[in-house]
Formats: structure tokens, sequence, C-alpha cells
């Protein structure tokens, strides 16, 4: 997700059932929970549970001005995150932008009104070394009383990796985040908090620089994670590739960055439960409602059929301006290092910038492919040599079949604004076979 870092990020949630009326209680649940008035999830033949599926997303509090809580589809989830609050040089104090502080209790305010399940806020503090961690735990736990949250949902991009340039990295990044994390589910006051974390593609980074074989412990701790499937392939790729690809094990071993496929193999396979040996899935998948722009020649993006090629030499010297760019920006990083041209289209964005139709679908005079392997789209723009990596109506279907089908608790959508008139969110829940259960 973007603004990329890797400090630790929390998020302040807020978790209330979904609410019809005073006198009714709605949840979200696939048909075959529908039968029952009190219900279960069953995601396959051989796998079920006994609460809800996760229908989530992320609200950037920043966008509040443009795009304000009121605007958000609140019937269609059951858990929001508010993102960013920021850590301090003083460990005991979290702050929010002007934008966001003003923002957040019109968010929480919306939540409860619409009873939409958790809200998160985030966080982005240094490495909790166990000498500090009561100071921020102290520090969390003033935030989610001040503002009557339900719990926090951390976003640490990466724990032993560098991330910003000026990030100071730790072997003992991973440990001590779980140290901070097991100080704060001892509190008292964070017994029944929900606490979730937003994860790479692959486990936490241990002492050795390498994926964690074993992050039970983490599990022990943390209600769920979203894994971050997407800015798989970007500028910093050496080709085009799938923003967010489903699978790629079907391509090229050169073309295998991560996926979806790959990611939940890599975390079940370090003992983080995804509805194995009985266990409840504590697993989600974040799904992008954006995508990376490229500038690619003609002879490069077109392929002797006529088609739109996969994998195409792009020109890196050149970032298309994205629609959550700003023109002209002149902005700093945390580091001090200019944050520059994202290329960062949203889907909204595609529409607005002429890529797609207003139903989401390629525009006249727009190239257009879709990846089997991956499961994703690209849109070409020849006269302006643009192409864009990004999820559609039909990848967001797919990624909505392999989470039931992988027995997964739900999806995290960055970020709501990011839609346009809910196409991407009403595919998930057409795919998963969601449908508002009330009593």
């Amino acid at each position: 997700m973007f603004p990329r870092s890797s400090t630790l990020v929390l998020f302040l949630l807020l978790a209330p059932p979904l609410i019809a009326s005073a006198a009714q209680y709605c949840s979200l649940k696939p048909p075959s929970a529908v039968s029952s008035p009190v219900g279960s999830i069953q995601h396959n033949a051989n796998a079920t549970d006994g609460s809800d599926v996760i229908a989530s997303a992320w609200y950037p509090g920043w966008l509040a001005t443009d795009f304000p809580p009121s605007s958000i589809s609140w019937s269609k989830y059951n858990a929001m995150t508010f993102a960013f609050a920021t850590t301090t040089p003083d460990v005991s104090t979290i702050a929010l932008d002007d934008v966001s502080a003003q923002a957040l209790p019109q968010f929480v305010s919306a939540a409860q009104n619409n009873a939409a399940g958790p809200a998160h806020s985030t966080i982005q503090p240094r490495s909790p070394h166990r000498k500090i961690a009561p100071l921020f735990v102290n520090a969390v736990l003033n935030l989610v009383s001040q503002y009557n949250l339900d719990g926090i949902d951390f976003d640490w991009e990466y724990p032993g990796k560098i991330g910003l340039s000026c990030n100071v990295v730790n072997p003992d990044d991973s440990a001590n985040f779980l140290l901070f994390l097991q100080e704060l589910r001892s509190q008292p006051a964070a017994k029944n908090l929900v606490l979730t974390a937003a994860v790479g593609i692959a486990p936490f980074v241990g002492s050795d620089g390498q994926p964690m074989d074993d992050v039970s412990q983490f599990a022990a701790v943390l209600d769920r994670i979203a894994i971050m499937n997407y800015d798989v392939w970007g500028s910093w790729s050496p080709t085009v590739g799938p923003n967010a690809p489903l699978n790629d094990s079907c391509a090229p071993a050169a073309d295998q960055d991560g996926s979806a496929v790959s990611a939940v193999n890599a975390w079940t396979t370090a003992n983080f439960p995804a509805n194995q040996e009985n266990l409840k899935s504590q697993i989600t998948l974040g799904v992008a409602a954006y995508g990376h722009s490229f500038s690619v020649t003609p002879s490069a993006a077109i392929n002797k059929m006529g088609s739109i090629a996969l994998y195409p030499s792009f020109d890196s010297s050149v970032q298309p301006i994205g629609s959550a760019d700003t023109p002209g920006d002149t902005s700093l990083d945390p580091c001090g290092d200019p944050n520059g041209v994202s290329g960062i289209f949203t889907f909204a964005g595609l529409i607005a910038g002429g890529f797609l139709n207003s139903n989401g679908t390629a525009a006249n005079g727009i190239g257009y492919v879709f990846d089997s392997c991956s499961q994703t789209p690209f849109v070409y723009n020849q006269t302006s040599q643009v192409m864009v990596s990004y999820d559609d109506a039909t990848s967001f279907a797919a990624k909505g079949r392999f989470i039931n089908a992988q027995g997964l608790l739900g999806f995290a959508v960055w970020d709501v604004t990011g839609d346009q008139n809910d196409i991407l969110l009403d595919s998930l829940h057409e795919a998963m076979g969601i449908q508002p259960v009330c009593e």
C-alpha cells in the first residue's frame, strides 16, 4: 500500500455489528450460512467456522476532504480501517495530520451509526524495543480510548528490511515486534481489542535475514492478518508486470515475484492459520483498487499479432503521472527525500482518465489484455504510450473465488476511495456469495 515505509504502522479498529435498525442484527455471510439464523461460513465442502466473513477496506484519512466518511458504502463492509496515524520522536506520542485529525471522529461516528465493523488508523513507530514497549503501549491505548476505537491494525513495511532510505534496520525487528504485541495484548485494557496486521507476501524476516519458518506466536496475539498482495510489480521492476497477481506459478521462473497463491502458502506453511487442521482462518487477502503505470513504446507494447504484449520493456526514466499524483508536488518523505511521481492510477482514476468506460471496461481506442496466469488486466494508450497494470471486476472476482476456495477469513481493499460505484466491491460480494443476514 502507499505511502511506502518500513516503520511499524498501527490501524485503530472499530468493530460493532452491522445494524439495520434498533431491533435487527445484520451480518455479512456467504450463502451457505443463510439457511441458519445463527449461521457459519463455509468456504468449501470441508471447512467451516462460526463467524462472519471479513469484508474490509482501508480509509485514507488524508483524502477526507474529497471523500468524507459519509461516502463509504458502509452496508457492504463489516470492517473499515482508518489510515494513518504516525509516531513522533516522542515514543509516547502518536500524531494525526490535520485533515485526519478532523476526519477520524467523523469516521468513528459514521461507523458506529452504520455499525460497520473494524475501523483502523495507522501508526508508524520505530521498532518497539522491550524498554520502550510499555510507553508505546500506553500511547496506543490512550489513542484507542480517546477515539473510542475497538482495536489496532499494525502495518510495518517491513520488519528487518530497509524501506525508507533513513530507516535503521535491526536484526531483531521481528522479535521486538512480537514482544511489543505480547506486551500490548497482556494489558487488561487490550484484552478485548481486535489486533490485526497488514503484512507482506512473505512471513516476517528473522534475525538471519530470511522469512521466518514459524510465525505461530504472532497468530497467538493477533486476531488476523491482511496479506498485502499488491505492489508486486512496479516502476522498480525489470519489465511491466502485474501489480497484484493472483497466481504466478504458471509464469516463467523469471516472472515469479510473488502472488496471492504463493503468499497464502508461505504464511500457512509458517504456521499462521488459514482454515487448516480445523483451525479457524486468521488470514484475509489484501486486494488493490489501483494499479501502476509504465511508459511503453508501441513497438514494445504491441506484439506481432497486434495484441498487447505481456511483460514488455518500459522506459524507467519516464514515470507517467497517475491519478493519485499531484502535478508539481514538492513534498518530502520522512527521510527528507522527494516523494516524486508514483504513477499510481486508482480504478476510479482510470475511468476519469479515459482508460476505462464508466462500467469499468476498456474504453474505445484503449488496448486491453487479460493475463490468464496472473489473472491481471492491462490497458494501453498508444497515443500517450502509457500502460497500466491494475485490477478490474474480473480479477476481483477471481480473487473472491480464491478466498472461498482457500477458506480464508475474507478480504481487505486498499483503498475504499479507489473503487467506482462499488464495481470492484460488488464483484467480490458476488464471487464470494456474500449476503446480508438479519435476525
